[in-house]
């Protein structure tokens, strides 16, 4: 069993890893509320807000306090915290995910990024989005399992922002600085870890569920050849 400390080394990391985009968002939300002066970098954030604002809000939300999702003392209990959070979470991981959608189709690209980002923008929005509502699917056919594996795909999703933080540090220090067709290449990378990472917890999960479903088995048929002895 880990000690009480070190059930909450998970959750600390990833409040660490989504701090980067968290304090972006704070900073462009500042600026709308502010009046900042309009830039190429922002102008499309001043010429329709709601989108902008949206996406930040739900997706710090969706990051942060899903963090706390894998706490294993928090998800026990049918009136778990966790439960109750998740009321909240997935509907703004729903709108995160949707509102960047939104953004990458009907706003006008900036400058530094390239087509290849856009897509891949498409891609990875379109698969948080759909595993949000096969984890939604999963609850309502009560396949508590199914809900968790999908629920961290989508949140690995949602958080590689922050992991695009490092990948971008990684080329930049071991490559050099990204240009317009190349910065798909360390972003999607980001992608691709967390998801990654997802897949292997998801496998340690189905695991250990195995070996407790073995473990009770093996208890029950010990309880009832003790009783037929």
């Amino acid at each position: 069993m880990k000690p009480p400390r070190g059930r909450w080394l998970v959750p600390t990391g990833l409040i660490i890893l989504s701090l980067v985009p968290v304090i972006a968002g704070a900073f462009r939300l500042t600026e709308l509320v502010s009046g900042a002066a309009v830039t190429p970098d922002n102008a499309r954030a001043f010429a329709m807000p709601i989108p902008v604002v949206a996406h930040i809000i739900s997706a710090t939300l969706f990051c942060v306090v899903g963090a706390f999702q894998f706490v294993p003392g928090l998800r026990r209990g049918p009136k778990s915290w966790h439960r109750r959070a998740g009321r909240v979470l997935i509907p703004a991981g729903l709108i995160a995910a949707g509102s960047g959608l939104w953004m990458t189709l009907f706003y006008v690209t900036p400058t530094p990024d390239g087509p290849g980002l856009g897509i891949l923008r498409l891609v990875f929005g379109s698969a948080m989005l759909l595993a949000l509502v096969l984890s939604v699917r999963s609850i309502v056919i009560r396949d508590f399992v199914a809900h968790g594996a999908w629920v961290t795909r989508a949140y690995a999703i949602g958080i590689a922002a922050g992991t695009q933080v490092i990948t971008a540090l990684i080329w930049t220090f071991t490559i050099g600085p990204m240009e317009e067709t190349s910065e798909a290449l360390p972003m999607g990378a980001a992608w691709i870890i967390n998801l990654g990472i997802a897949e292997l917890v998801i496998w340690r999960r189905r695991r250990a569920a195995a070996a407790g479903r073995q473990a009770r088995l093996d208890r029950n048929r010990a309880r009832t050849l003790a009783r037929l002895s």
